[in-house]
């Protein structure tokens, strides 16, 4: 079942090119997501447990644009992709455990062209998503 409209039209591009900002974009936002958590967190008890490089003193300003990038990538993949996509993302890109593609199809039991066509569609409705394409 899907939620939202995230539906692709392809217009020239460099598929290759997409594919590694998504997964930048991915491997990032899990980083980010903590960073905004925490940080949150910590304003709410007003505590500044870790230093950083970017205040000298004081707490850290939560940035608006990396609490908004977290909430439109979550927004991305809870709304545009089908169970199976969302399922091959988490997988492969959202995970703490480096997972090659043949475990994740063989765990799932699904034929290695419907995986990889499940996962080039989830690339593309997550590249339209958060403005990539």
């Amino acid at each position: 079942m899907r939620k939202g409209n995230c539906n692709t039209e392809l217009v020239d591009i460099d598929e290759k090119q997409m594919q590694k900002m998504v997964i930048n974009e991915l491997r990032n936002y899990r980083a980010l997501k903590v960073k905004v958590d925490n940080q949150r967190e910590q304003r709410e008890h007003g505590v500044d447990l870790f230093p950083s490089l970017q205040t000298a003193n004081g707490l850290k300003n939560l940035n608006n644009s990396e609490e908004l990038r977290v909430k439109q990538m979550e927004r991305a993949l809870n709304a545009c992709l089908d169970e199976t996509e969302r399922t091959i993302v988490e997988r492969k890109f959202l995970s703490s455990i480096e997972i090659n593609d043949l475990t994740i199809y063989s765990e799932f039991g699904i034929k290695k062209g419907k995986y990889y066509e499940k996962k080039r569609s989830a690339m593309l409705r997550l590249a339209t998503a958060i403005g990539i394409i």
